[in-house]
């Protein structure tokens, strides 16, 4: 079965849309558009019915919230509809939802399995279709001790039925990480400045079990988010 990620455009270069339950990385530099895209894709399972989970290491709701209202495309009103869940894993709500029930400090789970069994036991209580965690990099920091962490973490949600987008802040596209050759699918989110102006890019690098358009299409972001031109190919 194949979703609609709610970015116009996109659908197009992969066969008519991402295959179910499978995990997916959104990689890119900063300010490329990645959590937009992710939140349009949330977005878009609240407005089909489904229950989504956006888990973010960066921002509360509300500065989530508050920056995706310069767009039109629905976010805060699928979080004020309850099918949309926001949680930032160092408040208190993620702690007592994520963190082992034998540790009552309510700190950020220090042991990787701890943190994947308890976000899996939370997806399949709530039925939760569509995940997206923002992001890799303080992962990354947190589980730096255990090299083998976020490959475990991974796996873990792979075998959950839930269609997983993980942000990963990544500047070159040809520098791969141990979650991007694990992941079903990677997408490159290319933003650089030119003569005119910046220009702004989305490439399929790596989607298993579909056709893939892999040039870099043009993506600009409008009052509705980010929307892709199938037709216009970026020349580098």
């Amino acid at each position: 079965m194949r979703i609609t990620t709610g970015v116009p455009g996109f659908d197009q270069l992969v066969d008519g849309g991402i295959l179910k339950d499978r995990l997916y990385v959104i990689s890119g530099p900063p300010g490329s558009g990645k959590t937009t895209f992710c939140s349009q894709f949330v977005t878009k399972g609240a407005i089909d019915g489904e229950t989504t989970l956006f888990l973010t290491l960066h921002e509360s709701e509300a500065e989530l919230v508050n920056d995706m209202a310069n767009f039109e495309f629905g976010f805060e009103q699928a979080v004020s509809s309850g099918h949309v869940k926001v949680l930032n894993v160092f408040d208190s709500e993620a702690q007592r939802l994520l963190s082992s029930s034998s540790r009552s400090s309510g700190e950020f789970p220090s042991n990787v399995e701890n943190l994947s069994n308890q976000l899996v036991a939370f997806i399949e209580s709530r039925g939760v279709d569509r995940l997206v965690i923002d992001s890799t990099m303080l992962l990354e920091y947190y589980f730096s001790d255990d090299l083998n962490a976020l490959i475990k973490f991974l796996t873990k949600l792979k075998r959950a039925d839930v269609t997983v987008l993980l942000i990963s802040e990544m500047t070159d596209p040809s520098s791969y990480s141990d979650g991007h050759y694990l992941a079903h699918g990677v997408v490159f989110m290319h933003n650089y400045l030119e003569s005119g102006g910046m220009t702004r890019g989305v490439q399929i690098i790596k989607m298993r079990g579909t056709r893939t358009d892999c040039d870099i299409r043009k993506v600009e972001f409008t009052d509705r988010g980010l929307r892709v031109d199938p037709s216009e190919k970026i020349q580098t």
